[in-house]
């Protein structure tokens, strides 16, 4: 429904045609029909299922399915109620947790509540708890991180402070200036905790892989860095390859899965590999994040690279580049489908529907050109609600 061509493939002629036919024709009935197949056919044509969190769409498929009057069945919708709710305790005592190992670090920094959303969007399966965490976790350290590079060091300070996350070794602090400490301190101890259960699952080398792409993180964003201080506007191809690093997807994904026992070693190998799925994810993540947070960024006197430098290259508009973003967030969105399409054999269904996911919440947050990570109270808050907070009567 609405845009979702991007649940399509290339050369689906047929269902291009049928899905401009059924949304025109969806929305010239939806004024003659009656709810709650009113509230269903509204919600397809701005939200395709396709591109939405599981666990929301869940929530309002519940609220829809009671408005049921004729067929609608109180046992399943029970048992739906009480699902839900079971879950959702385990998210708050979960959310709880992660709060107080905040609180404990003693960073200045406030804790964008949205990590909580991304971490949920991603893994809301009960046996998926420890992965919420670590990204969680990562989250807001890739949150706290971005802060540093973007407003608070100078370009020779940011230089040590990279150099020091290279280099991951406590000897580094004393080297540092004094309020970036705290940080680094908590870098190097983020994934202490789950070491010794890793080592008796045999998979001691997880957390090596988040490690590496925490430190190409770093990396990415003082490059970044030195472009906003020194004012530089780069070649769009080349801010997008770097950009692709700092979506911070490229960190979170093997961060997750550091969480998840069924992960092995070729697993991340793979993920060194730069998979299609991959590739294809953090290219969304970037140019969403790019349109929604522009007016953010222009507003704060920011340099708002992706799309300046767009413009600059081929002479265009603002929103001449929004619409070229959006049409390669399109075909990227079709390169994740082609994966995940593929035979079983390829890689696990487990670990695709995740990297799937985080796409999921990237367009649900950033729908409409709003920025829902920077701005999580006008997006993403009557969804964290709705998952963390109001629970169904029963």
């Amino acid at each position: 429904m609405g845009n979702s061509k991007r649940a399509l493939r290339r050369g689906e002629t047929v269902l291009d045609d049928a899905l401009a036919f059924t949304t025109a024709t969806l929305k010239s009935v939806v004024p003659n029909l009656g709810s709650p197949l009113k509230k269903q056919v509204e919600r397809a044509l701005v939200q395709p299922l396709h591109l939405g969190i599981p666990r929301i769409e869940a929530r309002i498929f519940i609220d829809t399915y009671e408005e049921e009057e004729e067929e609608r069945n109180e046992t399943l919708i029970k048992f739906a109620k009480l699902d839900y709710n079971l879950l959702q305790m385990l998210h708050k005592e979960e959310l709880h947790q992660v709060s107080r190992w905040w609180k404990e670090l003693g960073l200045i920094s406030k804790l964008p509540y949205a990590r909580d959303f991304w971490a949920l969007a991603v893994h809301h399966e009960p046996q998926y708890s420890r992965a919420r965490a670590t990204l969680a976790k990562s989250v807001a350290i890739a949150s706290v991180l971005d802060d540093t590079y973007d407003a608070y060091g100078t370009i020779e300070e940011l230089e040590v402070f990279t150099k020091a996350i290279h280099r991951w070794d406590y000897g580094e602090i004393s080297g540092l200036p004094e309020y970036m400490r705290p940080l680094y301190k908590a870098i190097l101890e983020l994934y202490n905790p789950y070491e010794d259960e890793l080592a008796k699952e045999g998979r001691s080398y997880a957390s090596y892989y988040a490690i590496e792409g925490l430190k190409e993180l770093a990396k990415g964003y003082f490059e970044e860095a030195k472009w906003f201080l020194e004012g530089n506007l780069p070649p769009f191809e080349e801010y997008l390859k770097l950009g692709q690093i700092t979506s911070t997807y490229d960190y979170l994904v093997p961060s997750s899965f550091l969480g998840m026992g069924s992960v092995r070693k070729e697993d991340f190998e793979w993920l060194t590999e730069k998979p299609k799925i991959l590739v294809s994810t953090l290219v969304i993540g970037r140019l969403l994040d790019d349109i929604g947070s522009y007016e953010f960024e222009t507003k704060r006197g920011q340099l708002a690279i992706g799309i300046e430098s767009y413009m600059k290259d081929n002479g265009v508009t603002k929103e001449e580049v929004t619409a070229k973003f959006m049409e390669l967030c399109t075909n990227a969105w079709i390169d994740n489908n082609e994966e995940m399409l593929r035979p079983s054999c390829y890689k696990s269904r487990d670990l695709l529907m995740h990297i799937l996911n985080l796409n999921r919440v990237t367009y649900v947050a950033y729908k409409g050109k709003e920025d829902g990570y920077t701005q999580p109270e006008k997006v993403l808050k009557p969804h964290i609600v709705g998952m963390l907070v109001d629970a169904f009567d029963i």
